[in-house]
Parts: C-alpha cells; sequence; structure tokens
C-alpha cells in the first residue's frame, strides 16, 4: 500500500459518518468505531424499530424509509420513516466535528412514540458508552463526546436495548447534538445551512440536478466502513451485505462501476473502492464474482473485464498517477489470467466456472461451481436466456461458446491497460497489450454474419452462430474493426430498432423479439443499469452522439418517476412498461444510478 494511499485513506475516513449498515438512523464517528442509533417504539403494539435498511422495507413489519439526500460527507442527510402509525423526519448536519440530529413527526399514531437515542460501540471498537443523568456520553479513543437532546427524558425501562440509551416523546420536533447542548433553534439553524449547502452543490448540474442528487445519494448511503481494511467501502445496497456472510460483500463488476460514478466528484471514495478490489487478485490472479471478509468469496469465477476501463477513467478524471500504480500489476495478473484460463480454441473468449476445496463451508462454495450455471454467474448475467442450453465442459471448465460481450469486453481491457502501461512508462507491456487487444479483434472478426448485420456469438460444437440478441453484443463496438459500416449496421438494424432493444424502456436485456423477453424477471427483460452504461461507453468509441443523447435521456426518464415518487433505485427496471418498480428487484442497489451517470457524462460532453 503507497503512502499517498494510506495518507488519502486516514484523511477522508474520519468524523461523523453513515457508515454502519445495520441501520441508515445510526451515525458512527470515524475510525472510533463508536456513535448513536435512533430507535422507535410503537406503543400500540409495544415494539420496537431498530434496525432499517433503504431496500425492500415494509411500515408495518420492518419499518419503511424514503430518502432524498445524502451527501458524500455526511454534511447533510435528509430521510422519511414510516412504521405502523408514525410519519417521521430525519435529517442530519455537521457542526464542525459536531453531529446535529432533527426528528420531525409528520404523522403520529394514538398515543406519540418515543424515540430512543441509544449509544453503540461497533466492530469490536475500543470504547464505552455510560448514561449520566440525562445525557449519554460517548467514550471514544480520540475522547469523550456527549450527546444531548432538546426533549425532555422519559423514564421506561422497557426498551429492548443492550447499550445505554436516553427516551423522549415524539410529540413535537427533537433535536439531538453532540459536543454541546444546542436548542432546537440551534440545531433547525445547522440543518438549514447543511441542507443548503447540498442544495447548491446539486443545483450546480442544471437539468441534471436531480439525476446527480439520486446517484449521489445511493452510493453515500451504501457506503459503509470495513473495519478490516479501515476503510470505507460502498457495497450494492445494505441489504444484499446483510444477505451474505460477514460484515459486506463486494460484487466485482458492480465495484468498478460505483468508483466511476464516486470518481464523478469524490475522488477518496473512488480510490478506496477501485484499489481494494482490485487488490483482491493479488491471493485469486482474478478479481472474484463477490468479495467479502473471512475469505468469503467466489474462488471459482470472475467477473466482466471493467477493472481497467475503470481505473483508467479515474485517473484521467483526477491524474493522480500514485493511484495508477497501486492497481497496475494486478490488473496486469488478472488480464492475463483471462488468457490462460478462458481463452478458446478460436481465440476468442468464453466464461468457465474452475472447481476448488471449500474454505467456510457455506453453500455457495458448492453450489454452481464447475457448471454452466457457474460460468453464467462468470458473466455477471445470472440466468440470461443467452446461456440457456450452452454445452458445458467441465473438463475444461469453460462454456462451449465464443462469447462476443466477454470478447468485446476483454478488447476494450486490453486498450485501456495499454494506456495506463505507457502513462507508467512501461512500452514493453504497452505493445503487448495492444498487440494482444488487436488479435482479438482479428479473431472476433469471424463472428461477424452479414447477414444478420451483428456479431453473433458462436457454438463451438457445432460451429454455428447463436441469433439470440442482448445489449452485450454490442460490446464487439468496442473493436476497432467495427468501425464503419459493421458499427453503423449494429446500431442501425438492432439498437436502434424498437422490434429489438429501442422504445420507451431502453435496453431489455434480451431483445423484444425473443421470446424469453416476456418472462420480464431478472436478465430475462429487464433493464439494467450497467448494460446500459456499457453500450453507451461502447457507442463512445464511435461518436454517435445523436445516440448517446436519446440514450441518456431515455435511461433517466425511465429512472426518474421511481425515484421522484418513492426514492427507489433500483437494481433492474421493466422494459415492458414504465413502471419503475419491478418484482424481485432490490429498490435501492447504487448501480440503478448508472442510468442518471450516462446522462451527466453527456452533459460534460456538452450534448446535453
Amino acid at each position: 500500500m503507497s503512502q499517498q494511499y494510506e495518507n488519502n485513506r486516514r484523511e477522508y475516513a474520519s468524523g461523523w459518518r453513515t457508515w454502519h449498515n445495520d441501520s441508515v438512523l445510526s451515525h458512527v464517528h470515524i475510525p472510533d468505531g463508536i456513535g448513536v442509533r435512533l430507535c422507535i417504539k410503537d406503543y400500540s403494539v409495544s415494539q420496537m424499530l431498530e434496525n432499517l435498511y433503504l431496500s425492500n422495507q415494509n411500515p408495518e413489519t420492518t419499518g419503511d424509509a424514503r430518502t432524498s439526500a445524502c451527501a458524500y460527507d455526511a454534511s447533510y442527510t435528509d430521510l422519511t420513516v414510516t412504521w405502523r402509525q408514525s410519519v417521521i423526519r430525519v435529517q442530519t448536519a455537521l457542526d464542525g466535528d459536531d453531529l446535529v440530529m432533527l426528528v420531525t413527526p409528520i404523522q403520529k399514531p394514538f398515543k406519540p412514540a418515543a424515540l430512543l437515542v441509544s449509544g453503540i460501540v461497533l466492530w469490536n471498537s475500543n470504547g464505552s458508552v455510560v448514561r449520566k443523568a440525562d445525557t449519554l456520553m460517548l467514550n471514544m479513543p480520540s475522547g469523550s463526546v456527549p450527546v444531548y437532546t432538546t426533549a425532555p427524558v422519559i423514564s421506561d425501562p422497557y426498551f429492548r436495548l443492550t447499550m445505554p440509551y436516553v427516551a423522549v416523546t415524539l410529540d413535537n420536533a427533537v433535536g439531538i447534538s453532540t459536543g454541546k447542548k444546542r436548542s432546537l433553534d440551534e440545531i433547525q439553524a445547522l440543518i438549514a445551512q447543511g441542507r443548503a449547502k447540498w442544495e447548491a452543490n446539486k443545483m450546480q448540474y442544471g437539468d441534471w440536478a436531480e439525476a446527480y442528487n439520486a446517484m449521489q445519494t445511493s452510493l453515500a448511503w451504501n457506503t459503509i466502513y470495513a473495519k478490516d481494511l479501515a476503510a470505507p467501502l460502498t457495497p450494492v445496497s445494505r441489504y444484499w451485505n446483510s444477505s451474505f456472510n460477514g460484515g459486506y460483500v463486494l460484487f466485482c463488476w458492480d465495484t468498478y462501476f460505483a468508483a466511476m460514478m464516486l470518481a464523478f466528484d469524490n475522488k477518496s471514495l473512488a480510490y478506496s473502492n477501485a484499489i481494494t478490489i482490485t487488490s483482491s487478485v493479488e491471493e485469486m490472479g482474478f478479481v472474484p464474482n463477490f468479495l467479502g471478509p473471512t475469505q468469503h468469496s467466489s474462488y471459482d469465477r470472475s467477473q466482466p473485464p471493467v477493472g481497467s476501463m475503470a481505473c483508467l477513467w479515474i485517473y484521467k478524471r483526477h491524474k493522480d498517477e500514485w493511484f495508477l500504480r497501486e492497481v497496475y500489476d494486478n490488473l496486469i495478473r488478472w488480464n492475463q489470467w483471462w488468457m490462460d484460463n478462458r481463452q478458446t480454441k478460436n481465440g476468442l473468449l468464453t466464461w468457465g466456472s474452475v472447481p476448488f476445496t471449500p474454505i467456510n463451508g457455506c453453500p455457495l462454495e458448492v453450489d454452481n461451481v464447475n457448471t454452466c450455471m457457474g460460468a453464467a454467474l462468470e458473466s455477471g448475467l445470472d440466468n440470461s436466456p443467452m446461456y440457456d442450453n450452452i454445452e458445458y465442459d467441465d473438463q475444461n471448465h469453460q462454456l462451449l461458446l465464443d462469447d462476443v460481450g466477454l470478447s468485446g469486453l476483454y478488447i476494450h481491457d486490453c486498450r485501456c491497460l495499454a494506456e495506463i502501461a505507457r502513462i507508467l512508462g512501461d512500452i514493453e507491456k504497452a505493445e503487448m497489450l495492444e498487440k494482444r487487444a488487436a488479435l482479438i479483434e482479428e479473431n472476433m472478426e469471424s463472428l461477424w454474419d452479414e447477414e444478420t448485420g451483428m456479431y453473433l456469438n458462436r457454438r463451438l460444437t457445432t460451429g454455428a452462430f447463436d441469433h439470440r440478441l442482448t445489449p452485450f453484443h454490442f460490446h464487439a463496438l468496442f473493436s476497432s474493426r467495427a468501425k464503419g459500416a459493421h458499427a453503423e449496421r449494429m446500431v442501425r438494424e438492432h439498437l436502434l430498432n424498437p422490434e429489438e432493444f429501442w422504445g420507451d424502456c431502453v435496453l431489455p436485456s434480451i431483445a423484444r423479439n425473443d421470446p424469453a423477453w416476456g418472462d420480464n424477471f431478472y436478465w430475462r427483460g429487464r433493464v439494467w443499469g450497467p448494460m446500459n452504461f456499457l453500450v453507451y461507453m461502447a457507442l463512445c468509441e464511435h461518436g454517435m452522439e445523436d445516440v448517446r443523447k436519446e440514450l441518456a435521456i431515455k435511461s433517466r426518464d425511465l429512472f426518474m418517476p421511481e425515484w421522484l415518487e418513492k426514492g427507489h433505485i433500483h437494481e433492474n427496471y421493466s422494459s415492458a412498461e414504465p413502471t419503475g418498480c419491478a418484482n424481485g428487484s432490490d429498490s435501492f442497489y447504487h448501480w440503478g444510478a448508472l442510468l442518471c451517470f450516462i446522462g451527466l457524462l453527456e452533459q460534460e460532453k456538452n450534448n446535453l
């Protein structure tokens, strides 16, 4: 680890943050690991709301939260909680190294709910929380911090909490402050200042201000603190963290996309995510499909090779050469791993899954390993119809398929990595990578089908083309050999064809005229932010400003109604009708904001 990265991480990972995974109603002082958590008691059923995510919640059972803001630095957050008969707005802001919170009841039950301000000690940190009369004392390694409330403290010992707390009646607005006692008026003024700063920041993006806010809010709320790495990370959603063993889970291409979105205006979080996920290559030789603490990872498979693209984009955004040096060797190893383990007899690439000895004994270390499904999971497309009934070689651990999407992404990986090598002065590696890209490009020309006007997947068992089309087929546009007539036909005859990919809800994950499109479930027809984004990046290789602009607007227009109405940012969206919320789709999954990121990039290019 370089000193620059250590300094970057130490500087950013400090102060009050929203980085406790188990509840968006908690704030923790970093790196002390001690903080406060808000809980709510409903007296009509004597039940308490203790933990709260932003995904797939129910106001009657687990509570529901709708967020409208979360600044990266926690200088302002705003969410509305619905818990049984209560509707409560919770806003927070910072005053130097102090945290202030404003809790306002909007709808009250028959008997007003109780608001509990509880201390928390996380990650087995050193320190303690004690109650002294009506004040909480957070005894941190960096010093003791008092926590005050503006409302009278009530006496109710029957709360299901094991940490010290103070409780107040939530019949009117309540202020909470650390460091020094503040009046409700003082706290409201600090909240207004934090909101004004947040508002001014987002409004600089004009017509795309709310798109920017959605992207920032999804990334900021999903950022948590990885104590084992002493670093902030941005998993896809807090809900997914809770579903996996250990404290968090990072998915490969998801994390690179998050790093790119973060790098739009927060290089510290971008560096932390990109460096952390790329560092996993040191142990495995590849970036795994998923990665967690306690050696909880997918040792059989990787995911789409987008790392060099992401890291090069981040570098061009912020120009810190040390960042490229931090990731370079591991990106080289991962690039070579694809050639050594996923190359087909035709010199192209395919997906696979390699058997390994289980480490933790969990089902994920056994289920689908060295199978067609395991290889499909490596693609990131899970249940895509593109891999239905494709033969699998369990001796070579590969799908028997020349895959257009993977081959196109790998060409781009080679080109981006060659550019990184040249920036770092490694001319020999740069030339090797450029030759490798040119060779894959030449081999991929054998996948061009003149009759279809498209590069097609090819079955290795029969040599026949497979005509099922997905947005991944447009990754062929990353090849320099696709420029000109081939690119024009692909875009005109297929991308802009409403019977296949165009329309009000773009881009479906399988062509609309494919029988599987009607399934409209997961990768069988849904619209996915990463698919739209990678097609956008491929279009950038060919200019195509008008198509890019229209893709950006259509992506935003599909995304925005659900965000404005419910504060949702979906894992995927329906491609059948612009209803937003789709069954079985995580409702606060950060890569949904890629549908906004496309337009923010186009706006910078002055095309919007």
